[in-house]
């Protein structure tokens, strides 16, 4: 498999991610068989801010494949509390382990922490910038329920401005063909332009609404989020836009026979207990499918790089380099980072964020 790192979803050519699929799928079935697939190997879980699903989950995967976990789930429990930089922590660490997933609170800190890391690195979630491995679940769920993942009416709802989980499934779902995407938000939560742009591209359609009602009834995908109290500058900022948008049965009434609703979890306010009930809430299905397909993933880059790679040669970074103009990315906190940029449709973007330059 030619990806070393997943940093992001688009990390996986097409045909490997049918076999991830594929090796998902064998797993679900016949889960025995892969019991000591990776005996022997170790997982290195860092995980930078609070965690239930993603961090129990990769430590499930490792465990079901007959391999071992180190790491830490609070930075103030490591030398990362004495100051230590993200680069020394990759270092060292992935000097004990065979692969490491990491979860940050910082854009564009995966992509930072993969230049220094000597194995495998997965991203688990970088701030509000990407979270490719719930796309992963994500994207498997949709296709096994609806058979496809173009010429669908797809409904994202929620805190879609702080919301990695809808930022990386934008960038996977934008490479499929005849999809109206459906973006439900107050004006402050909007989807950030990057995202706005990717869905946009080939014969895709946005379309923006403020209410579920405007669109429920032509969705044939309602992906729901929760407001991100943790992303917000103050409580009274939270409370401002907490409890706006709530799925519940009489809005479910008015919606297809077939919808599907699916959400990255926790879900706090935002879909009514009752809804749990109906057989159209997939959520639960969604998330153990991120179990087998972490899972694959491991089993996959274990078996493609099972010796350390060695650094990678990093560009030293000159006295006059910019730093990026958004606040939240990785090359504001790390100050030893090289000035990386790519250039897309005459305009230039940050490597680590991918905000505009």
């Amino acid at each position: 498999m030619p990806f070393r790192d997943l940093i992001d979803f688009s990390d996986i050519p097409a045909g490997e991610w049918d076999e991830l699929c594929s090796l998902a799928r064998s797993i679900r079935r016949s889960p025995h068989r892969y019991s000591s697939a990776c005996a022997g190997k170790i997982l290195a879980t860092l995980f930078y801010e609070p965690s239930t699903r993603t961090q129990l989950s990769f430590q499930a995967a490792m465990q079901k494949l007959g391999g071992t976990v180190i790491g830490f789930s609070d930075p103030n429990v490591s030398s990362v509390s004495k100051g230590e930089t993200l680069r020394d922590t990759i270092k060292i660490v992935s000097t004990y382990a065979d692969v490491a997933v990491m979860r940050n609170p910082v854009e564009g800190a995966a992509y930072a922490a993969s230049l220094y890391c000597r194995v495998p690195l997965i991203n688990a979630g970088d701030g509000g910038h990407l979270h490719p491995t719930q796309t992963m679940a994500d994207m498997f769920t949709i296709s096994d329920e609806k058979g496809r993942c173009d010429n669908l009416s797809i409904g994202m709802c929620g805190d879609l401005k702080n919301g990695r989980t809808v930022h990386s499934l934008s960038k996977a779902l934008s490479s499929h063909h005849g999809n109206t995407f459906y973006l439900i938000s107050t004006a402050e939560l909007e989807m950030p332009e990057f995202s706005v742009r990717l869905l946009s591209s080939g014969d895709n359609r946005v379309v923006f609404c403020r209410t579920i009602d405007e669109c429920i009834d032509k969705l044939d995908v309602l992906y729901m989020t929760r407001i991100q109290r943790e992303r917000f500058a103050s409580e009274s900022d939270y409370r401002s836009q907490a409890g706006i948008y709530v799925l519940d049965s009489d809005k479910m009434s008015r919606a297809k026979k077939d919808l599907i609703v699916l959400h990255p979890l926790p879900k706090v306010d935002e879909i009514t207990y009752e809804v749990d009930d109906d057989e159209r809430a997939r959520y639960f299905e969604q998330a153990e499918n991120a179990l087998y397909l972490r899972m694959a993933l491991i089993l996959t880059l274990c078996e493609n790089y099972p010796q350390k790679t060695g650094f990678r040669e990093i560009p030293t970074r000159p006295a006059a380099a910019r730093y990026c103009s958004n606040p939240m990315c990785v090359s504001n906190h790390e100050r030893y980072l090289p000035e990386l940029t790519f250039e897309k449709d005459g305009k230039r973007y940050c490597r680590y964020c991918e905000h505009e330059c």
